[in-house]
């Protein structure tokens, strides 16, 4: 009983996480083994090239092929440009459309001042193609956290492994196949947030959750998440409520007087009409009909699936983890709505504010689940250090494999399509069109022609409102957004030739059209 006791001490010390570097490096500290720490920190930045090329080879194939959008690419393309001659993010497409004038600030729709920091690399090279290559690093760039996180946890080997499968997870995945938005930074913030944290660094991880905050108006929601996590440990309360408090203020003030003080409107993306018409109506009416709260999560039914796929291919080990709590808020924000269906659905970026947290959250699950068993064992005839190792490796082999299993279902399974590498007719007379029009021109476009038009002229989506643009090149052979059929934008066509503009372009549908 005695030698059990001590058996099952030995294993609580070796899977604690403030001990798990000692023991996945055979019981010497990484610091006094020095070759094997530059040959992490090799193969660490091998990794993060790879992914970073694979995430910039897919983006850029799909902008060469015409598959990436005036909205959002050129939103954002506007916005850094004007960052980067020490202006206002001004995103001209952006205040045309959506009414709110040629002079908008995309902070008045999402405050995100943090993009700004993209500003230099337009120094280097002008267009939309610098956004999707630096969304590409810095996708890559949170696997060194996760990677250190994942070692203390589970061992040298298992991290990589992890690693891996954040990096091919459908997720990234779907947001680098939507362009570039502001949620490049998340994965890599949020998982620096909680390595520094849990490696006792708490002055760094108070650096990452401020800037983190800059992200965009409800990041704060992220860092309130984290803070439920911590109100879940002893001694840690405080820091947990603080971490509350500040989440919950920051979204409060950016998204309700930043945003207004720099010309949006607050209202704008409300999407909780079921239940209110602001946040009090919406509060007062979840007190009073709390059953109105499962209603809307589970309706429509695409909620729930995407919630699924979020967990099942981390084999639902972030429900083992306390640290899955941090995702709730944000989670809760877009499936309590009952507009913006791209919230909701299992695609576009959306979910790729949350993927770091939850592959951590497996990650410590999966800690938690090993040292339950390895404390069932302790003092058995079993060799304890094989079921450690194998115990750690085995549920990040299982995340790997989830992983790669998933890439053709999502938007990685493009890349075995040929389409994507050679441009057929329509790409031809896509580039062609776009040839047509001058450098420096106001041109009107439709949105997956606008990227390529960006870095050389004034680009305004082609829309069902009259502009009056110069140019204007038009689709009468493919529905695009944000018409409502594509017999709309046929008339549309006819009344802009009816109102003075001439053809000079015709091919596979595109029409590119000019006035005096």
């Amino acid at each position: 009983m005695t030698k059990a006791l001590a058996a099952g001490r030995a294993v609580v010390r070796a899977s604690d996480p403030t001990t798990a570097r000692a023991a996945s490096s055979g019981g010497e500290p990484p610091e006094s083994r020095p070759s094997r720490s530059r040959r992490d920190g090799l193969v660490l930045a091998g990794l993060v090239a790879l992914a970073a090329a694979l995430y910039a080879a897919f983006s850029l194939l799909r902008f060469r092929a015409f598959q990436a959008g005036t909205y959002d690419l050129v939103i954002f393309d506007q916005a850094i440009r004007s960052y980067s001659g020490f202006g206002a993010p001004v995103a001209m497409v952006k205040g045309v459309h959506n009414g709110f004038g040629p002079d908008f600030s995309i902070l008045g729709d999402h405050f995100s001042p943090l993009l700004a920091l993209l500003a230099p690399l337009y120094w280097i090279h002008d267009g939309p193609a610098t956004l999707l290559v630096a969304q590409a690093v810095l996708f890559a760039l949170a696997i060194v956290p996760i990677w250190r996180y994942a070692r203390r946890r589970l061992g040298r080997a298992s991290a990589y492994l992890v690693a891996g499968a954040y990096a091919l997870s459908w997720p990234i995945a779907e947001a680098v196949a939507f362009d570039f938005h502001e949620v490049a930074f998340v994965p890599f913030l949020t998982a620096l947030l909680i390595e520094r944290y849990d490696a006792g660094r708490r002055g760094q991880a108070a650096l990452a959750a401020t800037a983190l905050l800059l992200v965009k108006e409800d990041a704060g929601l992220l860092l309130a998440g984290l803070g439920f996590v911590l109100l879940t440990r002893r001694g840690e309360r405080i820091v947990g409520g603080a971490c509350v408090a500040a989440g919950i203020a920051a979204t409060w003030i950016s998204s309700r007087v930043m945003i207004a003080a720099f010309g949006g409107d607050n209202a704008y993306y409300w999407a909780y009409g079921s239940l209110g018409e602001d946040m009090p109506s919406a509060a007062l009416h979840i007190l009073t009909h709390p059953w109105a709260v499962p209603a809307a999560l589970g309706s429509p039914s695409v909620k729930l699936v995407t919630v699924a796929l979020l967990v099942l291919p981390l084999l639902l080990l972030p429900l083992r983890s306390p640290l899955s709590l941090a995702v709730l808020p944000m989670l809760a924000e877009r499936m309590l709505a009952d507009q913006f269906p791209n919230w909701w659905e299992p695609k576009y970026h959306y979910n790729a504010f949350l993927i770091a947290i939850l592959v951590m959250a497996a990650v410590d699950g999966a800690y938690r689940l090993r040292r339950s068993r390895l404390l069932r064992r302790a003092g058995t005839a079993l060799g304890r250090a094989a079921a450690g190792r194998l115990g750690a490796e085995l549920p990040a082999a299982a995340l790997f494999t989830a992983a790669v299993a998933a890439l053709p279902f999502f938007a990685f399974g493009d890349l075995a399509d040929p389409g994507l590498y050679r441009l057929d007719e329509r790409a031809r007379a896509a580039a062609a069109a776009v040839s047509v029009v001058p450098d420096g021109a106001l041109v009107e476009t439709v949105n997956n022609l606008g990227p390529a038009l960006s870095g050389r002229t004034k680009v305004l989506l082609w829309d069902r409102e009259p502009r009056r643009a110069p140019w204007v090149v038009a689709d009468t052979a493919r529905f695009s957004f944000p018409f409502r059929s594509l017999a709309e934008q046929r008339e549309r066509v006819g009344e802009l030739i009816d109102g003075g503009y001439r053809p000079v372009f015709r091919r596979t549908g595109y029409v590119v059209l000019t006035r005096d």
